[in-house]
């Protein structure tokens, strides 16, 4: 019987430490990740508005636009895929349907979050937070909901900005006892932060390693040695392509050509290579082949 998405993140995150998860923010940049060796992957929820809408990360997407892209990259890959979740996308049983629809398309987990609706970047300043109450029920509501009990349900707290470390500590252990098996505690900027609060929760803590945010660049063995179980890079890759792209159109709008940034392109065979295309070549070859008229 096949794992679950939920198992194999779950066992991600025992093998490696801290398990190294990676934003795609497309189902070939999962594929592109998968080939250098992640062994899971995330979505943010940035990545979706940033790169499929053309948005900030505002709240402005809703919850059938994250499936969306979540589909394309669980049918691309068998890595299991992490799901930023925003705030839930709405009161308890919108939280239930995001918890149901997001096993549905093979999601390993989500994260849900203690900002108000009107969410911001939890990099960003201005941030609010609902009543710590009111973030262990959204814990409740989402692990109440889950259809597959291996399905990963991790807390993130921004109370760090907004009221301190300890209340970030006391919001995030009052969601382990709702129930989560996982947490995020937004924007440290500080190893010694990371250990505080793994040994204060006791479930494995991811540590955002965003660039150009509040958290500095940490090392896979600094966080090791902090406790974290979970390094996270959201938006590196996207970040990489945009620069790349931007540099690309500018060449071919001043040059009238392309001819100059070739060589800074994955190439026609690469691109095939990922892809498997001749496979598919070949497949088409062999079914057709038999109702090809014979020559005469």
């Amino acid at each position: 019987m096949t794992q679950s998405a939920g198992i194999r993140l779950r066992n991600a995150t025992a093998q490696e430490r801290p398990a190294q998860v990676v934003g795609a923010i497309n189902a070939y940049c999962a594929m592109l990740a998968e080939r250098v060796g992640f062994k899971a992957l995330y979505l943010s929820g940035a990545g979706v508005a940033n790169a499929s809408f053309g948005l900030p990360d505002l709240g402005i997407t809703a919850l059938d636009n994250v499936l969306e892209d979540a589909r394309r990259i669980t049918a691309a890959t068998d890595l299991p895929l992490l799901v930023d979740a925003d705030t839930g996308f709405g009161s308890a049983f919108n939280i239930a349907r995001t918890v149901k629809e997001m096993i549905r398309a093979g999601v390993a987990g989500v994260h849900i979050e203690d900002q108000v609706q009107a969410k911001r970047c939890g990099h960003r300043p201005g941030k609010a937070i609902v009543p710590k109450d009111e973030m262990v029920d959204r814990i409740k509501a989402a692990v109440d909901a889950r259809t597959d009990p291996a399905f990963v349900i991790m807390a993130r707290t921004d109370a760090l900005a907004v009221e301190g470390f300890e209340a970030a500590v006391e919001r995030a252990v009052g969601c382990r006892e709702a129930g989560a098996d996982m947490i995020f505690p937004e924007a440290m900027t500080e190893l010694a932060q990371y250990r505080r609060f793994a040994d204060a929760v006791g479930v494995p803590i991811l540590a955002n390693i965003t660039e150009f945010g509040k958290t500095p660049l940490f090392t896979t063995q600094e966080l090791r040695d902090a406790g974290v179980g979970l390094a996270l890079y959201p938006l590196s890759a996207f970040r990489a392509m945009s620069k790349a792209a931007e540099a690309v159109y500018a060449a071919i709008r001043r040059d009238g050509t392309q001819a100059k940034v070739v060589a800074t392109m994955q190439t026609r065979a690469e691109l095939y290579d990922v892809l498997d295309y001749h496979s598919y070549e070949q497949k088409l070859d062999r079914l057709f082949a038999a109702s090809k008229p014979e020559e005469t």
